[in-house]
């Protein structure tokens, strides 16, 4: 069944009153709060603007059903056919501004519907809302951490791919490369990827724009990097110093024998705190060709030389 814009949107400008009666409450009444926060932040307008091509005819607006999606999984909900649950909650529908919401079909079709211009506009927009934020924070320093994550599908989702999945073996999945800012624990931007690729594929173009644009936001802040032994390269550890960003990435002891041999026998390490050493090297892989600056090895990523530690 067919509905006019007319009878489905509805405005609401003004934050309802709530008092704690003698009646029953909706169960979702503490989205006032987010409904606020919304407000704040102009999202519902800010939304538009990334899906404006799309809107042209739409009874639902496509931002305004992005923006459900956002509720949706702030509720607590993962599958779109949970919707169910608060469809006629007439909190949900007042902070969509609507008077009824869309069924599952016409969501997932919103999500079919989702062009590769909305989509990095939608990117845009995430990573400037972070930014935001951290432009008022002002920290003397940023924490970048880069990891993958599986993300395991039931069926043959576009994009997906058989590949390592330690809790689903031989599922499909995805694995995108997540940006994370460490000290509000927000993601910046993701890399989307299907579920057979490595840690490193596309990982070093992607970190850069990531370093690129928190840079450009808060020049004055000192930037740090976090990554695992996945993306241990001469090319992405050159591109970090030639930036001038510090980092900590673990070594894959695997690959390098003559580095694990190296830490074993180490006898002298200079203490940083009563868990965990260092010493300094100039040691390179033979592969490389180059090695602008000494590394810290961190005795805690070998079991075998934390024994080796001298006392301080």
């Amino acid at each position: 069944m067919k509905y006019s814009q007319s009878e489905v949107r509805s405005k609401a400008r003004i934050l309802p009153e709530l008092k704690f009666e003698h009646q029953a409450l909706t169960s979702f009444a503490g989205l006032v709060l987010v409904q606020k926060l919304f407000t704040v932040l102009a999202l519902k307008e800010r939304l538009h603007h990334c899906f404006a091509p799309l809107e042209k005819g739409k009874v639902f607006a496509r931002a305004t059903v992005f923006l459900q999606l956002i509720v949706h999984l702030l509720l607590g909900y993962r599958e779109l056919r949970d919707g169910r649950y608060y469809r006629d909650d007439p909190l949900v529908q007042r902070i969509l501004g609507l008077h009824r919401l869309p069924d599952i079909a016409t969501l997932s079709r919103a999500l079919k519907e989702a062009t590769a211009e909305s989509v990095h506009h939608l990117r845009v927009l995430l990573r400037e809302l972070v930014f935001e934020r951290l432009r008022v924070l002002a920290p003397a320093r940023v924490t970048l951490d880069f990891d993958g994550s599986v993300l395991s599908t039931t069926r043959r989702a576009e994009g997906t791919a058989v590949g390592f999945n330690k809790k689903k073996k031989g599922a499909r999945s995805y694995y995108p490369l997540f940006c994370t800012l460490a000290q509000t624990g927000q993601v910046i931007d993701v890399l989307h990827r299907p579920g057979n690729v490595h840690d490193s594929n596309g990982a070093q173009a992607f970190i850069l724009a990531c370093i690129d644009a928190v840079r450009a936001a808060v020049p004055q802040a000192l930037l740090e990097v976090r990554m695992d032994a996945a993306f241990f390269s001469d090319a992405i550890i050159e591109a970090l110093v030639d930036r001038e960003v510090e980092f900590t990435i673990s070594v894959p002891f695997e690959r390098f024998v003559e580095l694990k041999g190296l830490i074993e026998q180490r006898r002298r390490w200079h203490r940083l705190d009563h868990e965990a050493g260092y010493f300094e090297s100039h040691w390179k892989p033979q592969c490389w060709d180059t090695w602008k600056s000494a590394c810290k090895w961190d005795p805690g990523e070998v079991e075998e030389s934390a024994s080796k530690m001298d006392p301080p």
